[in-house]
Protein backbone atom coordinates (compact mmCIF):
# COMPACT_ATOMS: atom_id res chain seq x y z
CA UNK A 1 0.00 0.00 0.00
CA UNK A 2 0.99 3.50 -1.03
CA UNK A 3 0.63 6.29 1.59
CA UNK A 4 -0.31 9.54 0.22
CA UNK A 5 -0.64 12.52 2.78
CA UNK A 6 -3.56 14.81 3.24
CA UNK A 7 -3.63 18.37 4.14
CA UNK A 8 -6.26 20.88 4.98
CA UNK A 9 -6.20 24.56 2.75
CA UNK A 10 -3.40 26.11 5.44
CA UNK A 11 -0.84 23.33 4.84
CA UNK A 12 -1.17 21.45 8.19
CA UNK A 13 -1.41 17.48 7.38
CA UNK A 14 -4.49 16.11 9.00
CA UNK A 15 -3.94 12.49 7.37
CA UNK A 16 -3.23 10.31 4.70
CA UNK A 17 -5.07 7.87 2.48
CA UNK A 18 -4.17 4.37 1.30
CA UNK A 19 -3.34 3.43 -2.18
CA UNK A 20 -3.29 0.19 -3.61
CA UNK A 21 -0.95 -0.28 -6.61
CA UNK A 22 -2.84 -3.23 -7.93
CA UNK A 23 -5.38 -0.25 -9.11
CA UNK A 24 -3.47 1.58 -11.18
CA UNK A 25 -1.96 -1.95 -12.76
CA UNK A 26 0.53 -2.44 -10.61
CA UNK A 27 3.88 -1.42 -12.66
CA UNK A 28 4.56 1.02 -14.80
CA UNK A 29 5.67 0.06 -18.68
CA UNK A 30 7.80 3.03 -20.18
CA UNK A 31 7.87 1.78 -23.23
CA UNK A 32 4.09 2.26 -23.54
CA UNK A 33 3.96 5.21 -21.66
CA UNK A 34 6.64 6.55 -24.82
CA UNK A 35 4.25 5.57 -27.54
CA UNK A 36 1.08 7.26 -25.79
CA UNK A 37 2.95 10.36 -25.31
CA UNK A 38 3.82 10.57 -28.75
CA UNK A 39 0.55 9.93 -29.91
CA UNK A 40 -0.87 12.65 -27.88
CA UNK A 41 1.42 15.08 -28.81
CA UNK A 42 0.93 14.00 -32.94
CA UNK A 43 -2.77 14.58 -32.14
CA UNK A 44 -1.79 18.32 -31.15
CA UNK A 45 0.19 19.06 -33.92
CA UNK A 46 -2.16 21.58 -36.17
CA UNK A 47 -0.35 20.36 -39.77
CA UNK A 48 -1.59 23.93 -41.59
CA UNK A 49 1.54 24.24 -43.42
CA UNK A 50 1.11 25.12 -46.82
CA UNK A 51 4.03 25.91 -49.65
CA UNK A 52 3.63 26.86 -53.20
CA UNK A 53 5.34 24.18 -55.91
CA UNK A 54 5.77 24.50 -59.58
CA UNK A 55 2.38 23.81 -59.68
CA UNK A 56 1.35 25.99 -57.72
CA UNK A 57 2.93 29.44 -59.04
CA UNK A 58 1.97 31.63 -62.32
CA UNK A 59 3.90 31.26 -65.27
CA UNK A 60 4.50 28.85 -68.34
CA UNK A 61 6.05 25.13 -68.18
CA UNK A 62 7.87 26.21 -71.91
CA UNK A 63 11.28 26.22 -72.02
CA UNK A 64 12.48 29.49 -71.81
CA UNK A 65 14.93 29.46 -74.84
CA UNK A 66 16.47 26.78 -76.91
CA UNK A 67 19.48 24.59 -75.45
CA UNK A 68 22.56 25.46 -77.24
CA UNK A 69 23.43 28.58 -79.77
CA UNK A 70 22.69 31.70 -77.50
CA UNK A 71 25.50 31.71 -75.39
CA UNK A 72 23.59 31.50 -72.54
CA UNK A 73 23.27 28.91 -69.84
CA UNK A 74 20.90 26.01 -69.81
CA UNK A 75 17.82 26.82 -68.73
CA UNK A 76 14.33 25.37 -68.66
CA UNK A 77 11.15 26.76 -67.44
CA UNK A 78 10.20 29.80 -65.73
CA UNK A 79 8.23 27.77 -62.21
CA UNK A 80 11.57 26.12 -61.44
CA UNK A 81 12.80 26.47 -57.96
CA UNK A 82 15.80 27.71 -58.94
CA UNK A 83 14.67 31.27 -60.12
CA UNK A 84 12.86 34.00 -58.73
CA UNK A 85 9.17 33.91 -58.29
CA UNK A 86 9.05 29.80 -58.94
CA UNK A 87 7.92 27.11 -56.94
CA UNK A 88 9.63 25.71 -54.23
CA UNK A 89 11.06 22.18 -54.16
CA UNK A 90 9.52 19.27 -51.96
CA UNK A 91 7.00 21.88 -51.51
CA UNK A 92 5.05 21.02 -47.47
CA UNK A 93 1.25 20.79 -47.53
CA UNK A 94 -1.31 20.72 -45.11
CA UNK A 95 -1.05 17.20 -43.18
CA UNK A 96 -2.99 15.29 -40.50
CA UNK A 97 -0.52 13.77 -38.44
CA UNK A 98 -3.26 12.04 -35.99
CA UNK A 99 -3.14 8.68 -35.49
CA UNK A 100 -4.61 6.47 -32.96
CA UNK A 101 -3.46 3.53 -30.51
CA UNK A 102 -5.79 0.89 -28.90
CA UNK A 103 -8.02 1.74 -26.65
CA UNK A 104 -7.04 -0.83 -24.18
CA UNK A 105 -3.53 0.66 -24.36
CA UNK A 106 -5.03 4.27 -23.80
CA UNK A 107 -6.72 3.52 -20.29
CA UNK A 108 -3.55 0.97 -19.18
CA UNK A 109 -1.15 3.69 -19.85
CA UNK A 110 -2.76 6.39 -17.89
CA UNK A 111 -3.47 3.80 -14.92
CA UNK A 112 0.78 3.62 -15.30
CA UNK A 113 1.19 7.01 -15.36
CA UNK A 114 -0.92 8.33 -12.23
CA UNK A 115 0.71 5.26 -10.93
CA UNK A 116 3.93 6.36 -11.17
CA UNK A 117 3.43 9.63 -9.74
CA UNK A 118 2.14 7.67 -6.28
CA UNK A 119 5.57 5.91 -6.31
CA UNK A 120 7.51 9.02 -7.02
CA UNK A 121 5.68 10.35 -3.66
CA UNK A 122 5.07 13.32 -6.15
CA UNK A 123 1.02 13.60 -5.46
CA UNK A 124 -0.73 15.53 -2.25
CA UNK A 125 -3.98 15.25 -1.24
CA UNK A 126 -6.03 18.28 -0.21
CA UNK A 127 -9.60 18.99 1.80
CA UNK A 128 -11.61 21.82 1.03
CA UNK A 129 -9.76 23.04 -2.07
CA UNK A 130 -13.28 23.28 -3.80
CA UNK A 131 -14.34 26.42 -1.03
CA UNK A 132 -10.88 28.29 -1.19
CA UNK A 133 -13.08 30.44 -3.67
CA UNK A 134 -15.56 32.48 -2.03
CA UNK A 135 -18.23 34.11 -4.03
CA UNK A 136 -19.44 34.11 -7.97
CA UNK A 137 -15.86 36.40 -9.03
CA UNK A 138 -12.42 33.95 -9.38
CA UNK A 139 -10.00 35.27 -7.61
CA UNK A 140 -6.61 34.30 -8.14
CA UNK A 141 -4.92 35.19 -5.09
CA UNK A 142 -6.56 32.27 -2.48
CA UNK A 143 -5.34 29.53 -5.16
CA UNK A 144 -1.80 30.81 -5.05
CA UNK A 145 -1.94 31.17 -0.98
CA UNK A 146 -2.70 27.04 -1.00
CA UNK A 147 -0.50 25.94 -3.40
CA UNK A 148 2.47 28.74 -1.29
CA UNK A 149 1.48 26.39 1.35
CA UNK A 150 2.19 23.25 0.74
CA UNK A 151 5.81 22.24 0.48
CA UNK A 152 7.15 19.98 -2.63
CA UNK A 153 6.00 16.06 -0.99
CA UNK A 154 9.66 15.20 -2.80
CA UNK A 155 11.94 17.99 -1.61
CA UNK A 156 14.88 16.63 -0.52
CA UNK A 157 16.08 17.82 3.24
CA UNK A 158 19.08 19.62 2.10
CA UNK A 159 17.25 22.05 -0.02
CA UNK A 160 15.37 23.56 2.36
CA UNK A 161 18.16 25.10 4.10
CA UNK A 162 18.70 28.03 2.00
CA UNK A 163 15.73 29.89 2.41
CA UNK A 164 17.10 33.71 2.61
CA UNK A 165 14.66 35.28 -0.39
CA UNK A 166 11.28 34.97 -0.69
CA UNK A 167 12.15 33.65 -4.03
CA UNK A 168 13.66 30.59 -2.81
CA UNK A 169 10.69 30.18 -0.23
CA UNK A 170 8.38 30.24 -3.43
CA UNK A 171 10.65 27.41 -4.96
CA UNK A 172 10.66 24.94 -1.96
CA UNK A 173 6.47 25.14 -2.74
CA UNK A 174 3.99 23.60 -5.03
CA UNK A 175 3.68 27.29 -6.37
CA UNK A 176 7.08 27.34 -7.68
CA UNK A 177 6.44 23.90 -9.66
CA UNK A 178 4.51 22.34 -11.83
CA UNK A 179 1.34 20.99 -10.74
CA UNK A 180 -1.97 19.48 -12.12
CA UNK A 181 -5.36 19.98 -10.15
CA UNK A 182 -7.43 16.95 -10.40
CA UNK A 183 -11.35 17.81 -9.77
CA UNK A 184 -13.91 15.46 -9.08
CA UNK A 185 -16.00 17.69 -12.24
CA UNK A 186 -15.21 20.84 -13.87
CA UNK A 187 -15.66 23.75 -11.65
CA UNK A 188 -15.17 26.97 -13.88
CA UNK A 189 -14.78 28.80 -10.97
CA UNK A 190 -11.72 27.27 -9.63
CA UNK A 191 -10.62 26.66 -13.51
CA UNK A 192 -10.54 30.46 -13.89
CA UNK A 193 -9.25 31.42 -10.56
CA UNK A 194 -6.33 28.71 -11.50
CA UNK A 195 -4.90 29.22 -14.73
CA UNK A 196 -3.12 32.79 -14.47
CA UNK A 197 -0.79 31.12 -12.39
CA UNK A 198 2.41 30.20 -14.14
CA UNK A 199 2.51 26.12 -14.55
CA UNK A 200 -0.79 24.75 -13.36
CA UNK A 201 -3.31 23.00 -14.82
CA UNK A 202 -6.88 22.65 -13.44
CA UNK A 203 -8.86 19.52 -15.54
CA UNK A 204 -11.66 16.81 -14.03
CA UNK A 205 -10.06 13.06 -13.35
CA UNK A 206 -12.26 12.34 -15.97
CA UNK A 207 -10.12 14.63 -18.53
CA UNK A 208 -6.66 13.22 -17.50
CA UNK A 209 -4.83 12.28 -19.85
CA UNK A 210 -1.18 10.15 -20.07
CA UNK A 211 0.79 13.46 -21.57
CA UNK A 212 -0.79 15.94 -18.83
CA UNK A 213 -0.59 14.04 -15.82
CA UNK A 214 3.78 13.15 -16.64
CA UNK A 215 4.13 16.48 -17.70
CA UNK A 216 3.15 18.41 -14.72
CA UNK A 217 5.63 17.14 -11.98
CA UNK A 218 2.94 16.96 -8.74
CA UNK A 219 -0.58 15.71 -8.93
CA UNK A 220 -3.03 17.16 -5.86
CA UNK A 221 -6.23 16.31 -5.56
CA UNK A 222 -9.21 16.95 -3.59
CA UNK A 223 -11.03 13.51 -1.52
CA UNK A 224 -13.37 13.62 -4.14
CA UNK A 225 -11.26 13.47 -7.11
CA UNK A 226 -8.86 10.63 -5.63
CA UNK A 227 -12.35 8.54 -4.80
CA UNK A 228 -13.60 9.60 -8.82
CA UNK A 229 -10.39 8.71 -10.03
CA UNK A 230 -10.44 5.10 -8.24
CA UNK A 231 -13.44 4.53 -9.64
CA UNK A 232 -12.28 5.40 -12.75
CA UNK A 233 -9.11 2.91 -13.33
CA UNK A 234 -11.59 0.82 -12.26
CA UNK A 235 -14.12 0.97 -14.29
CA UNK A 236 -12.18 -0.74 -17.44
CA UNK A 237 -11.78 -3.53 -15.29
CA UNK A 238 -15.36 -3.92 -13.89
CA UNK A 239 -16.59 -3.54 -17.70
CA UNK A 240 -14.41 -6.87 -18.41
CA UNK A 241 -16.37 -8.68 -15.33
CA UNK A 242 -19.17 -8.12 -16.73
CA UNK A 243 -18.91 -9.14 -20.41
CA UNK A 244 -17.55 -12.17 -18.92
CA UNK A 245 -20.34 -12.98 -17.23
CA UNK A 246 -22.58 -12.14 -19.86
CA UNK A 247 -20.74 -14.78 -22.30
CA UNK A 248 -21.12 -17.35 -19.50
CA UNK A 249 -24.49 -17.11 -19.35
Amino acid sequence: MISVPVFNATGQRIGEEQIDPADFGGQVNKQLLHEVVLMHLANRRVGTVNTRGRADVAGSGKKMFRQKGTGNARVGAKRTNKRVGGGMAFAKRNRDYRYALPKRSIRAAIRMAILSKFLDGQVLVIDGLAGVVTGPTPKTKPVARVLGAMKKPDLKPEATKDTTTKADAVKQTLLGGSVLIGLPEHDKNLYLSARNLPKVLVAPVAEFNTYDVLKQRYLVLTREALAALKERVKEPVRRRAEVSVVATA
